[in-house]
């Protein structure tokens, strides 16, 4: 990625919270950016306008990745863009951001409740990077979205926290096996964010936030753009030599 030609990042989930951040903190690092949208394609489309008054360019697309069946007709929009936009060059970033939230007791989780946070959290970004694999140059950089609940424990969060511990592995895996392309991956795991995730709780339930900033070393819940900038340096040669590796990101929760 030293070379003289734009970087492109894929950021999925990139219309709203960290994904966000995300997309913005890679553009002011001098990446151009496709990021992705489940249904409001108006963020998605504001996120776009940010990112290119940066002058970088962007472009949104829509995916589910809680869905496999779409995934091969988006990896040839995304081969479309990079021809007809960037010169058929590759991606030099893919970050698998998108996901919901999910509490409900261990004892009452329905086996449709475990199956969606499997494909949306486990399935979706495995077979979503497999697919992707031709549109990585070699020397490219994966980050996988991974969460605190995959270290510590929270009543409510089984399901979640399994499937997030499921992508520390995982990563592992991949950078095991995709080292010999030079490509990286490691796994970020943000703490309790205020953002409209879990349906804001954190970021409008005063108690909730109370709570975890009490359980916080540094005395405060996380913002989204205390994760954008970590995810944008592990996209570039200035973490070249950090691979599978879990990088808590959470002002140190429960440490």
């Amino acid at each position: 990625m030293a070379d003289n030609q734009s970087k492109i990042a894929l950021v999925t989930g990139g219309s709203r919270g960290l994904g966000k951040d995300s997309a913005l903190q890679l553009a002011k690092k001098g990446f151009d950016i496709i990021i992705t949208y489940q249904t409001k394609k108006e963020y998605a489309e504001e996120v776009v306008e940010e990112i290119e008054a940066t002058g970088q360019k962007a472009h949104a697309l829509q995916l589910d990745i809680a869905t496999t069946t779409g995934f091969d007709h988006f990896v040839n929009e995304v081969k479309g863009i990079l021809d007809t936009q960037y010169g058929a060059q590759k991606l030099a970033a893919l970050v698998n951001n998108a996901g919901v939230g999910i509490n409900v007791q261990f004892e009452q989780t329905t086996e449709e409740q475990l199956d969606a946070m499997t494909n949306i959290h486990f399935k979706g970004p495995y077979f979503l990077t497999q697919k992707l694999l031709p549109l990585l140059k070699d020397g490219s950089s994966i980050v996988n979205t991974s969460s605190g609940l995959a270290r510590f424990s929270m009543p409510g969060y089984a399901a979640y926290g399994a499937m997030k511990a499921a992508i520390d592995s995982l990563s592992r895996y991949q950078a095991l096996e995709l080292g010999s392309r030079k490509i990286r991956v490691n796994s970020i795991a943000p703490g309790a964010i205020a953002t409209d995730f879990g349906n804001g709780a954190v970021r409008d339930i005063s108690g909730i936030n109370q709570m975890i900033s009490s359980q916080t070393a540094l005395g405060r819940v996380g913002l989204p753009d205390d994760i954008g900038s970590v995810v944008a340096f592990l996209c570039t040669d200035e973490s070249k030599w950090i691979n599978g590796q879990r990088i808590e990101v959470s002002g140190g929760i429960h440490i």
